[in-house]
C-alpha cells in the first residue's frame, strides 16, 4: 500500500496533486494498451514467447524487441499499481 499524506489547508493543493497523480495514471495506461498492442501483434504473427521454439527462426532485432516490450510493459504496470493504490491522507 502506498500512503500519500498532505499537510496543507489549501484545499487548491490538494486538487492539484490528486489532478497530477490523475494525469500521470492516464499516461501511464495509455502508455501500457500502446506496449500491449505491440505485443499482441508479435503474438499474432509468431505465436507466445518462446525463445527456444523461435530461436532461428525470426530476426533476432524482433525478437530482442519483443523482449524488451514486455519488460516495458512490466515496468510500466508496476508503476501503474503504484500510483492507483494511493490512499490520501490530508491533515
Amino acid at each position: 500500500m502506498t500512503k500519500l499524506i498532505i499537510e496543507t489547508d489549501d484545499n487548491w493543493t490538494r486538487e492539484k496533486i490528486k489532478l497530477a497523480i490523475g494525469t500521470e495514471i492516464h499516461l501511464l495506461k495509455k502508455t501500457a494498451d500502446k506496449i500491449q498492442n505491440k505485443i499482441k501483434g508479435f503474438e499474432e504473427k509468431y505465436g507466445k514467447l518462446d525463445r527456444e521454439k523461435l530461436y532461428g527462426k525470426i530476426d533476432d532485432m524482433e525478437l530482442i524487441e519483443w523482449e524488451g516490450e514486455i519488460e516495458s510493459l512490466q515496468k510500466v504496470q508496476v508503476k501503474l499499481r503504484s500510483l492507483e493504490e494511493i490512499i490520501f491522507e490530508y491533515r
